[in-house]
């Protein structure tokens, strides 16, 4: 009889762990989420803001509630102390993120970690008594280091429940085996909690001890989640691969409502490319287990595909039309909350919320080599309003688009047989170059364009390695051609350096090509095109030039990082210029990676009615103050909707323009994540022996700033025949190539230089 009840009810159970997930995909369809519940995916903040602050500090919590979503759920690693207290604390090693070396230099010791010898500080060699004189650090050495002097204590599990009272907090218990090897027992230091303590979430890596405590919370419970580590690693109590396990989801759930692995598992990564993503998630849910992902972070590597874009990669996993996963573990739940809340589902339709320019720098530069047809064709596809050409002049008089006149900059010359070009030109670098003028348009065109990687050498940071070398060159004529054939776009930049040594020893006309390759493109006639046309120049003098000839709208940019401009130097800017181009420094004064303030200078240049437009706009983390939380969207929101500027130069052109339809925009109450920083309001959490030392002010732009003499007339270049290139059968007579010693050495100058493009 016994027998007969106990297999009616096991029966009763199974039916009804089928029936769940077909009832779970029922309530799914009604929503636009494709989770397993049908609800938003879960924010789950590890160790508290840790992206900022060390983690599981008491701010690193508290700041949570402040700049994520109200349902964020605070995580604690739980780990044991000697004396069995279970505190808060990112591992069961010490060091890395502890001060724990200072406290005890002598207490170093050695262990068994999952069958791996390790050496480190260990939280059972210490009671919660000697933890009082150890302080919380980063942990991550990418991480600013200047909370380290803050102080911050080591909190018991029961601190972090009691004083902040999450709305919802997860426990991650990771080496329950570790700590039942030293007499210590995790689970019973679960149950000895108090009944204020509520945990919504338990998680563990290892199988025997979810089995073992499962039953014995009672219905009142935490939700159960298992995690799975790196597909080699071995769980401990079934001796199994977590690879093994991974087929036998079904297992799983007899003890577990949801799963947490790495990000790895469901969009696997090949040579840092994305790779097809698996079935994974599908098959979980399938299975009625909920899967978070963890593993996010917008200072660690993400895939090459997201552009150095944390929100790109959040959309990616719960916004991509197969799946959703139910939550993400993340060091920066403000990314994760505003890629949720205001990103996500925007579809390619979404209207705009808010109005600036978007305006591309040398294209979308930071996924293609810049000025190439492949940057500029990807920046109109990203929603670029204006793209941009920095114009350059051949020795034979044809304009085309390149970020810098030095062609050892962005191509491979310093590898093809015009090499033995360069020059010294102290009117535009101290040292040689090889320069667009040096060689005629032909020639040009058969050099390989190079992506530009402003931080591999500092931070080992490359862009888009794959295309490093893609795409061609463009002549004006051809970036012209291909901006007006664009629905999309509301105009072109054109940016003109250098006008005064052209027209003066090299005997070419910027302004004049120029204006001829819009003529000629049909610009100069509104019943040919309404695309709107922008010069810009750091020259006063070649501004004047245009304004002279032609009506198009001119940009006056200001090289140097200032603080303020006279108003006697504005109406100067006004008789010559329609809009003023500032860098981000002007607007948010920086000293050691930190804002310092804020300046008026966009609203003083507003009130003259001349837009603002800024530059330049980066993913990278490593480009952002740490007031922007290495975020770019961050960043943009609080230039635009914080200072109110007008525009954005970027080499990113997709973040901006995704920024543009963000939904959150449209709410009379500004979520937390999307309210601009406060300038300099890290400084006010942090020990004044970390603060960054004063600066001397930056300068006040004056009028003596903006006067220049007109440009000179064009004095034609005696002819000279072309150097030509350097032909590998002609020898000198001592059978040596012909080449100078000056040249050799500015060769080699320029081929390190062209190392660090790639």
């Amino acid at each position: 009889m016994l027998g007969s009840r106990a297999s009616k009810f096991l029966l009763s159970a199974l039916i009804l762990i089928h029936l769940l997930p077909t009832q779970l995909l029922a309530q799914r369809s009604k929503s636009p989420w494709q989770t397993l519940t049908g609800s938003a995916p879960l924010i789950i903040a590890r160790g508290g803001f840790s992206g900022l602050l060390p983690d599981s500090s008491v701010d690193a919590y508290s700041i949570v509630s402040q700049t994520s979503v109200s349902g964020a759920v605070l995580w604690c690693d739980v780990q044991l102390t000697k004396d069995g207290v279970g505190i808060c604390f990112p591992d069961v090693k010490m060091m890395n993120a502890s001060s724990i070396q200072d406290a005890y230099p002598k207490r170093k010791n050695s262990y068994l970690v999952n069958g791996v010898p390790t050496q480190d500080w260990f939280t059972i060699d210490f009671t919660l008594k000697d933890l009082k004189s150890v302080f919380l650090i980063r942990g991550i050495l990418s991480r600013s280091d200047a909370f380290d002097n803050n102080q911050y204590a080591i909190s018991t599990v029961q601190d972090i429940a009691m004083e902040l009272k999450p709305k919802s907090f997860w426990l991650n218990v990771q080496h329950d085996a570790f700590y039942a090897q030293h007499n210590l027992s995790i689970s019973k230091f679960m149950l000895s909690l108090p009944k204020t303590v509520t945990i919504n979430y338990l998680s563990s890596p290892e199988v025997t001890f979810l089995r073992s405590i499962g039953g014995r919370f009672g219905k009142a419970g935490p939700k159960f989640v298992f995690r799975f580590l790196e597909k080699d690693d071995v769980e401990v109590s079934t001796n199994q691969t977590y690879g093994t396990l991974l087929g036998n989801l079904t297992f799983i759930k007899t003890f577990a409502s949801g799963v947490l692995v790495p990000k790895s598992y469901i969009w696997p990564l090949e040579d840092q490319y994305l790779s097809p993503h698996t079935s994974f998630v599908q098959d979980a849910h399938k299975a009625g287990l909920e899967v978070y992902a963890s593993g996010f972070a917008n200072d660690f590597d993400m895939a090459y595909n997201y552009s150095f874009d944390p929100l790109a990669e959040y959309l990616s996993f719960m916004d991509n039309g197969d799946f959703s996963v139910d939550g993400f573990l993340s060091d920066f739940p403000l990314t994760a909350s505003s890629a949720v809340d205001c990103f996500s589902h925007l579809g390619s339709n979404a209207s705009t919320q808010v109005d600036f320019l978007v305006i591309s720098k040398n294209g979308a530069s930071g996924d293609y080599p810049g000025c190439t047809d492949l940057a500029y064709s990807k920046a109109i596809k990203d929603g670029a309003d204006i793209i941009d050409c920095s114009v350059q002049m051949s020795l034979d008089g044809i304009p085309f688009c390149l970020n810098s006149v030095d062609l050892g900059e962005s191509t491979n010359i310093v590898q093809s047989p015009f090499r033995n070009r360069s020059a010294t030109v102290p009117e535009i670098a101290p040292l040689g170059g090889l320069y667009s003028f040096s060689l005629t348009w032909s020639e040009i065109q058969t050099l390989r364009p190079a992506i530009t990687n402003p931080y591999n050498r500092d931070f080992n940071l490359f862009r888009n390695p794959k295309e490093r070398s893609s795409g061609k060159l463009v002549s004006l004529s051809d970036f012209l051609n291909l901006a007006k054939s664009s629905t999309s776009l509301a105009g072109v930049l054109i940016s003109v350096e250098n006008a005064a040594y052209l027209r003066e020893k090299q005997g070419l006309d910027v302004v004049k090509a120029v204006l001829d390759t819009l003529t000629k493109a049909g610009y100069s006639n509104a019943t040919t095109t309404t695309k709107k046309v922008m010069i810009q120049s750091t020259n006063s003098s070649v501004l004047v030039d245009f304004k002279k000839q032609s009506r198009y709208e001119t940009v006056y940019q200001v090289e140097e990082t200032i603080r303020d401009i006279l108003d006697s130097a504005i109406q100067d800017i006004k008789k010559f210029a329609d809009a003023v181009v500032v860098r981000k420094n002007s607007v948010f004064p920086v000293s050691e990676s930190f804002t310092t303030g804020q300046t008026n200078l966009v609203e003083r240049l507003q009130r003259f009615q001349l837009p603002v437009y800024v530059e330049l706009f980066r993913n990278e983390f490593v480009s952002q103050p740490w007031d922007f939380l290495s975020d770019a969207t961050v960043e943009i929101n609080s230039h635009v909707t914080g200072a109110g500027i007008n525009g954005t130069i970027t080499e990113f052109p997709l973040t901006a323009a995704r920024y543009k339809r963000n939904k959150c925009l449209t709410r009379k109450d500004l979520p937390p994540y999307m309210s601009p920083v406060q300038p300099a309001g890290l400084l006010s959490i942090m020990s004044p022996t970390s603060l960054p030392p004063a600066e001397a002010p930056n300068p006040v732009f004056t009028d003596a700033d903006v006067t220049e003499p007109p440009l000179p007339p064009v004095i034609a270049k005696a002819p000279t025949s072309s150097p030509g290139p350097l032909s590998t059968d002609e020898k000198a007579p001592n059978g040596q190539t012909r080449v100078t010693l000056s040249l050799l050495l500015s060769a080699f100058a320029m081929v390190l230089a062209s190392l660090l493009l790639l």
